[in-house]
């Protein structure tokens, strides 16, 4: 009985090690947020069909990313956030991307960012 209970520990243990952490990809959901797409579209200065495409992929990305976390499915997680990535990069300058990263990598490690470009705009 013991090694049944020990192992059953392990095994949860093992499941709570390995699980996806929504709040690593926070930057990603927060991108639904009106006030944070407004606020991220008027720091990369993007125009009005730049705008309609980004917030067709942010939703996207959210929707995707949540189901992915929802299943524990990691690899999901990741084609996701490339997805982003790649179509951010194809509807948006080379000057413009440089920007879109520098606010997903700031968001992952600062959640105070959107009140920072908002101060700063």
């Amino acid at each position: 009985m013991k090694k049944i209970v020990l192992v059953l520990v392990f095994a949860a243990s093992a499941v709570f090690t390995f699980a996806i952490n929504p709040m690593d990809y926070k930057a990603f959901f927060k991108l639904n947020d009106k006030a944070a797409s407004t606020a991220l579209i008027n720091y990369i200065d993007a125009d009005k069909e730049q705008s309609a495409l980004l917030k067709s992929v942010f939703d996207v990305t959210a929707n995707e990313i949540g189901n992915a976390v929802k299943n524990g499915n990691k690899v999901l997680v990741e084609n996701v956030v490339d997805y982003n990535l790649r179509n951010t990069r194809y509807i948006l300058s080379e000057e413009q991307y440089k920007k879109y990263l520098v606010f997903v990598n700031l968001y992952l490690n600062n959640d105070n960012y959107f009140s920072f470009i908002s101060e700063n705009k």
